[in-house]
């Protein structure tokens, strides 16, 4: 039996969901389909809604029980694993959740794609960390500058008191003092430094980034500009969004050196605009993705997961600070830093929420 249009009408909202969503009769068959499911099985709401919804599953027996189970009261929500069948395409993984609606005999079936699942998992695990980092590196950076004072005077005031051919020891002790010093100074500089806020073209920081990479590599590297000129201006610190997109950028070509060596680096700059999109455990209409792109290696698989940790680096000589520091100044903007790295391709994507 086709919905009524009154019917409809009550659902509506879902269709703002990025989840797939059905409403469904007792007996399965399909009441209300949201956007993201037509776009899904790539088929109309009025094909879908009438037709039994098992009939779109790998497994239909499975969903048939689990409604009959709902049916009957047995439980009030089911979760389960499932595919979900796509003409033309491959099936679709998803994890289904049905629960009963306040309404007598319809069902709300939620189908969040695995991928997608993933990908938010992966992002609260990144802010958590993030947050984590931020604490760490206050405290462990004040509890080192507080004794490194001393060390450095100590040595000073020593160095006056020994025979001149000693002072090369003291010396040294001093140039690491500063050396540590130095180190705790760029940890501390993103909770030091205020937030100077003013309109903000992501173009233009592409641009300043783009021209600093090449004054340090001229030669051998090839940066590729795929800008989508539609996304407008937004609220926020150009100088720490180029200071993170730049450690980005930096850390990208210095996995690019043999293939700079080689003559054949490639380095992409791609904006776009993200729709309906949740990250940081938020929902935005809007979002800025800006995609940082090398055909280099690709991160090593031993700190794949640590790669925004403090002090953690693929690089030998490498302070491991970059992504951390990059990731921070987007956190600031309310955004995130992902990557996603395999051998010859490495996407950092930067997501910042527009109004």
């Amino acid at each position: 039996m086709k919905p009524t249009a009154i019917s409809v009408s009550r659902f509506q909202p879902f269709d703002l969901l990025a989840t797939l969503v059905a409403i469904v009769h007792g007996d399965g068959a399909v009441v209300y389909a949201n956007a993201a499911l037509e776009d899904a099985l790539g088929m109309s709401r009025r094909s879908i809604e009438g037709s039994a919804l098992a009939d779109y599953y790998t497994e239909p027996q499975v969903l048939a029980a689990a409604l009959g189970g709902l049916r009957d009261n047995e439980f009030a929500a089911l979760r389960y694993d499932a595919w979900v069948k796509r003409p033309g395409r491959d099936p679709l993984p998803v994890h289904v959740i049905l629960t009963q609606t306040d309404q007598p005999g319809d069902i709300l079936i939620e189908m969040l794609p695995l991928e997608q699942q993933a990908r938010q998992e992966r992002e609260e695990r990144l802010l958590d960390q993030a947050q984590a980092n931020k604490e760490l590196i206050r405290n462990l950076a004040h509890e080192i500058k507080n004794p490194l004072g001393g060390i450095r005077g100590a040595a000073q005031l020593l160095e006056m008191e020994i025979d001149s051919q000693l002072t090369e020891y003291t010396r040294v002790i001093i140039h690491e003092a500063d050396r540590l010093q130095t180190l705790v100074d760029r940890l501390l500089a993103p909770h030091r430094r205020p937030h100077v806020v003013g309109d903000v073209n992501m173009h233009e920081v592409c641009e300043r980034v783009r021209s600093l990479i090449l004054a340090e590599f001229p030669k051998g590297l090839r940066v590729v500009r795929d800008y989508d000129t539609s996304i407008p201006e937004f609220r926020g610190d150009r100088e720490q969004l180029i200071q993170a997109v730049l450690n980005i950028a930096h850390n990208a070509c210095q996995a690019l050196a043999e293939r700079i060596a080689a003559g054949d680096a490639r380095l992409t700059f791609r904006t776009r605009i993200a729709r309906q999109i949740t990250f940081g455990k938020q929902r935005y209409k809007l979002a800025l993705e800006l995609h940082v792109i090398d055909n280099g290696p690709g991160v090593p698989d031993s700190i794949k997961d640590r790669i925004f940790f403090p002090l953690v680096s693929g690089r030998e000589g490498g302070s491991g600070l970059g992504l951390t520091l990059a990731q921070t100044f987007v956190q600031q903007h309310h955004g995130l830093v992902e990557c996603d790295s395999e051998p010859g391709r490495t996407d950092f994507k930067i997501l910042i929420p527009l109004p």
